[in-house]
């Protein structure tokens, strides 16, 4: 079986385009370039996480934010900014840069009280198409990494849309968490053993950094 890192990104970027995982992940021909949107989106996350974790007041283009993020401090607990986490295969906790890591994945806020744990994820985006399966997959890593934890209140937080999309999860949904996993991963598995990454076409494919595909429309 083919050893290998995946995070939910790149597992979504892979049920999009197996081709372009490859050239930008595998064989790494192709280097992601940063747009408006997502510097934006970094900036904002950094902003964030340093008004959570060191009270550093939030520049006035950040301010529109501070209300909503104030309701998350008040939520009793221990709070992790960035949070990062990682599994083994065996899905048994690892350092983040652990040799015989399998999965990995950053929390933008985690709130741990007791057997209770929050997780929210700030989103820069629109909340149109939202997907919350990250955040089960980042749950999931929770529950390896902080056993005490029994139930998990987690959303996206589309703070530009000023909305949240919540979820739940408990510790025995842990077995059918990981089942929604199971298919697109076997399929990553496949390709990596076999060396097939088939492209997928799409109207995106003209936005795609894998000019020599022929599939790519300028």
């Amino acid at each position: 079986m083919a050893n290998y890192t995946w995070s939910y990104s790149a597992l979504s970027e892979y049920t999009k385009c197996p081709k372009k995982y490859y050239e930008l992940k595998v064989a790494k021909n192709y280097v992601f370039q940063d747009t408006p949107q997502t510097i934006y989106g970094k900036e904002v996350h950094k902003a964030l996480e340093d008004y959570v974790r060191d009270k550093i007041e939030l520049a006035k283009n950040y301010e529109r934010f501070k209300d909503v993020v104030d309701e998350l401090i008040k939520i009793p607990g221990d709070k992790y900014c960035e949070y990062e986490m990682a599994l083994t295969r065996d899905k048994t906790p690892c350092a983040f840069d652990a040799d015989n890591r399998w999965v990995r994945g950053i929390v933008d806020l985690l709130i741990v009280d007791g057997d209770t744990a929050f997780i929210i994820d700030y989103k820069t985006g629109s909340n149109r198409y939202p997907d919350p399966k990250q955040l089960r997959l980042m749950a999931l890593m929770t529950y390896a990494h902080f056993p005490q934890v029994i139930k998990i209140k987690a959303g996206l937080l589309f703070l530009m849309k000023n909305s949240f999309l919540p979820e739940e999860y408990h510790r025995s949904g842990i077995e059918a968490s990981w089942k929604q996993f199971e298919q697109p991963l076997a399929r990553l598995d496949n390709s990596y053993d076999t060396n097939t990454w088939i492209a997928n076409p799409s109207p995106l494919c003209k936005y795609c950094p894998v000019k020599d595909c022929e599939f790519h429309k300028e």
